[in-house]
């Protein structure tokens, strides 16, 4: 009797830290569902609830292969947008119980609309399947898109006909590009690797396979000191342009409220990067010190215009000047927009 005495009280006591544990986890989903949506910025501290607190006995947060014992959102710890986490918690009664997070963090300052009007329009040949898009003097750079069809060419601004032109593999999709002194960079969807050529007259001289952490090729442009590359996340990664195979940083993009992915076609303009999202009208600006996105161009209007489909959606940002040219996959146009 006595024994049964025992277990029945143990039963009871493994019960309650049971309950207690639920109850510690409960809290704790309930804690980060409430601030997802809210976020955090850098310096921020998360406060959690009393329950979870004066339960445990140590808090530790770990990101992929780091781990803090801080509460305070740590820019040497976390990245702007989303980060996946998981919390580790040891309770005062011996327990660990690990529960998994998304702790979003944002930009400290709300993003400026910029506003522009059109200026001119040029003629865009509809065929383009515009993946990488520049200009220097009057001359277009374009990188087209595209299984079989992919090509890097030049035409001249105002004219539709290339004034040389160089096709991909069949097997290559042809991504973003960028000019570096006297020669182009291109990127290529998932073939994983990357090609330059001789600016004057698109010649092949030579290719690179990219670094690892660059899962696929979306976007290209050049700082004047290293390549900016997207691959269609939060991440922009800096490449050294005389070893394309090595990154040298990265930095992750946010807004104040919002966090951004699926980055693609990128431009670099006195000082910051700009970049188009996958399938939406807007072009951001981003600080490539830190990630934040400092203001945002709304191409609603003209994407109206030009967007019939799924495809056929804004892809190309280049600057003539002071005043920025934008197309798209497939469009008839090309617009130049001044920035007031």
């Amino acid at each position: 009797m006595k024994k049964n005495i025992i277990a029945g009280f143990a039963a009871v006591l493994m019960l309650a830290s049971c309950n207690n544990d639920k109850k510690i986890l409960d809290t704790l989903a309930d804690f980060n569902n409430s601030k997802e949506s809210t976020g955090y910025h850098f310096g921020d501290k998360l406060d959690l609830p009393k329950d979870i607190t004066d339960k445990a006995e140590t808090i530790t947060i770990s990101f992929g292969d780091k781990e803090t014992t801080s509460l305070t959102i740590d820019p040497k710890f976390y990245t702007l947008g989303d980060n996946a986490v998981t919390f580790n918690i040891k309770t005062k009664g011996g327990e660990t119980l690990t529960q998994d997070a998304t702790i979003n963090v944002f930009a400290k300052n709300p993003e400026k609309s910029i506003a522009y009007q059109i200026i001119a329009e040029y003629p865009h040949d509809v065929k383009n399947f515009v993946q990488g898009f520049q200009v220097e003097g009057n001359t277009i750079y374009e990188s087209d898109g595209q299984n079989g069809s992919s090509q890097i060419l030049k035409y001249t601004l105002g004219t539709t006909t290339p004034l040389v032109a160089t096709k991909q593999a069949p097997e290559d999709f042809s991504e973003g590009s960028t000019i570096v002194g006297d020669k182009v960079y291109q990127l290529t969807w998932q073939s994983k690797k990357g090609y330059v050529y001789d600016k004057a007259s698109l010649k092949l001289l030579s290719e690179f396979p990219y670094p690892n952490v660059l899962g696929e090729g979306w976007g290209l442009t050049y700082d004047g000191k290293y390549l900016i590359a997207s691959d269609g996340s939060k991440l922009l990664y800096f490449l050294d342009p005389k070893d394309p195979s090595k990154m040298v940083k990265y930095i992750a993009v946010a807004g104040n409220t919002e966090a951004y992915d699926q980055l693609n076609e990128l431009e670099f303009h006195n000082g910051f990067i700009y970049a188009n999202v996958w399938q939406k009208p807007i072009v951001l600006k981003i600080n490539p010190a830190n990630g934040e996105v400092v203001g945002k161009f709304d191409f609603t209007d003209i994407a109206k215009q030009n967007t019939k489909g799924s495809d056929d959606v804004l892809n190309g940002i280049a600057f003539k000047g002071e005043n920025m040219l934008v197309t798209g996959k497939n469009w008839p146009k090309i617009y130049e927009v001044q920035i007031k």
